[in-house]
């Protein structure tokens, strides 16, 4: 029964981040014209100032991405994809990561800490540096440990879209705790939606209509009950 909460939870909050759907339908050549990199923090000279050990982080696709910085161009990440799954050609899967290939590494939850040119990694996104150190009030490690930690991590790994992600990954290496702020906001605006009377009303209602429609048998009452009843105890 966790299992299937876990489950239908996992996919919800997928649903919940979901932007730029439309690039999965977009042909190779729109989505070419998104890629060009921006870096949101330059020195004076218009330069970015990536220092090997940074946090970067970047809009990319269904939320936000996170990668650490190893210097030489190179960004370590963790991010989904469906490809190693389907084919051992290193010549395939070590080209950049793209929407559609992600997307079904999320739902497949296969995903690896691989390397990537900062181009890549940004997929025409705004690269930010060091932003969550402010955010998580909490001391960075020194920037050569926290490469060293994400170069000792590169491979395969189990995905979860709520328990193990990129930001997983980056907050392990920088902070030495592996903490996701995004999923600590899916869960706070679930627990505002279960604490809402109207999400009770309108399962009071659907329950109401499966009775009517499917009858009165124990497979039918006893769902029809229990949802609104712990609903009602969580609100």
């Amino acid at each position: 029964m966790l299992d299937l909460l876990t489950f239908i939870w996992e996919k919800v909050f997928l649903l919940a981040h979901l932007k730029l759907f439309s690039h999965l339908v977009a042909g190779p050549e729109r989505q070419e014209q998104k890629r060009e990199t921006r870096h949101c923090d330059q020195d004076r000279n218009g330069a970015p100032r990536y220092q090997r050990g940074d946090l970067l982080e970047v809009p990319r696709t269904l939320f936000i991405h996170f990668g650490i910085y190893l210097g030489e161009n190179r960004v370590a990440h963790l991010i989904p994809d469906i490809l190693p799954v389907l084919t051992s050609d290193k010549s395939q899967t070590q080209v950049m990561v793209t929407n559609t290939r992600l997307l079904l590494g999320v739902l497949s939850k296969n995903a690896s800490i691989r390397v990537d040119s900062v181009e890549d990694f940004a997929y025409g996104g705004c690269i930010l540096i060091n932003a969550m150190d402010s955010t998580l009030q909490k001391r960075p490690l020194e920037n050569e440990e926290v490469a060293q930690r994400a170069e000792k991590l590169v491979g395969a790994i189990p995905y979860s879209l709520m328990w193990n992600n990129c930001e997983h990954f980056v907050t392990h290496c920088r902070y030495d705790t592996a903490v996701c702020l995004q999923t600590d906001e899916f869960c706070l605006w679930l627990k505002r939606g279960l604490r809402d009377q109207r999400t009770l009303l309108v399962s009071l209602l659907l329950a109401l209509l499966a009775v009517l429609y499917l009858g009165t048998c124990p497979l039918v009452i006893l769902p029809s009950l229990l949802i609104p009843f712990t609903l009602w105890m969580a609100s």
